[in-house]
């Protein structure tokens, strides 16, 4: 085996030499100044790991949570988040300063601790708002029968956790590669991918889950209902004179209050799904939807449009 080595010894120096040089890494961006830390793919697990025991205590995280305990068991929870959170966001804005900039160390190191403390000061609102989602689930799931079982055995309840904590994040001027991080975490644990820009009332179900896709830019309304395979995607994207994609202008749809849309369902591009809509299974939306009206297919692949009442 040592001899193995020594012979290919040159070999490997050569392969170590080319991928050590800076020409190689400057597309990458991440040597900047004096080797800041890049955001963490373990920090940002814990951070998720402590949201959710403080937002589910004793679903998630510590066992043997009670009354007694809760407050001091919630505090140091609070604390290790807040030193975790301080660190990942700092990393996230010294990453998203431009290569050729300089960064000024101590206004980010500031700005990071506000922002943590500002995101622990918002965990009891997101958690009410969270526990306007378990109620959805568990109201529209004849299958479920308790909340207690939302809470523990539902993917969408965590895909919607991650996504309600990453939205927040950017709401408080997080660079977008943390809150990304964080919905695709969920998206490779659920299936379910929420893009954490995206606008989302209370009261949101999805129930299976698997396959559901939500835009950057789409808004959804309250008791807004969707099952596996929905997508609420962009239908296409405008070019700019490059032939590139115009970034940051709104393609997704927007679905209004009391939505339901069943499996497979694809609504595609800036439309609107009016209020108290239904949107049938294994259908292709590119045009409006008005309030209460449904969408289903017919045998014969012919899209029928009716209201609710009729």
């Amino acid at each position: 085996m040592g001899g193995s080595t020594y012979q290919h010894e040159g070999v490997l120096k050569s392969a170590v030499a080319a991928l050590s040089q800076a020409e190689g890494l400057k597309n990458m961006c991440h040597m900047k100044w004096q080797g800041e830390p890049l955001p963490s793919q373990s920090m940002i697990t814990q951070i998720i790991e402590l949201c959710r025991s403080v937002l589910f205590p004793g679903f998630f995280g510590a066992e043997g949570v009670n009354t007694f305990n809760i407050e001091y068991i919630i505090g140091l929870q609070c604390e290790q988040l807040r030193n975790v959170l301080e660190n990942q966001v700092q990393a996230g804005l010294l990453l998203d300063v431009k290569c050729s900039g300089e960064a000024d160390r101590k206004e980010i190191e500031a700005k990071s601790r506000d922002i943590a403390m500002l995101f622990i000061s918002e965990l009891p609102e997101i958690r009410r708002i969270l526990h306007t989602d378990v109620q959805a689930m568990y109201i529209g799931d004849p299958a479920a029968v308790s909340g207690e079982e939302v809470i523990y055995c539902y993917p969408a309840i965590r895909a919607i956790s991650n996504y309600r904590i990453a939205h927040a994040l950017i709401k408080l001027g997080v660079p977008i590669i943390i809150p990304r991080m964080i919905s695709e975490m969920a998206h490779s644990e659920t299936g379910i991918d929420i893009h954490p820009s995206a606008q989302i009332g209370e009261y949101f179900a999805i129930d299976h889950g698997t396959g559901v896709v939500i835009g950057a830019t789409a808004i959804i309304g309250r008791n807004v209902k969707l099952y596996q395979g929905v997508t609420l995607g962009a239908k296409s994207f405008n070019l700019d004179e490059n032939n590139n994609p115009i970034k940051g202008i709104p393609r997704h749809p927007i679905i209004g209050d009391n939505v339901v849309v069943y499996s497979n369902a694809s609504i595609l591009g800036r439309i609107t799904i009016g209020k108290n809509a239904v949107i049938g299974g294994n259908l292709w939306v590119t045009e409006d939807v008005g309030e209460g009206e449904k969408l289903v297919q017919a045998k014969a692949n012919n899209i029928l449009r009716f209201k609710s009442d009729e």
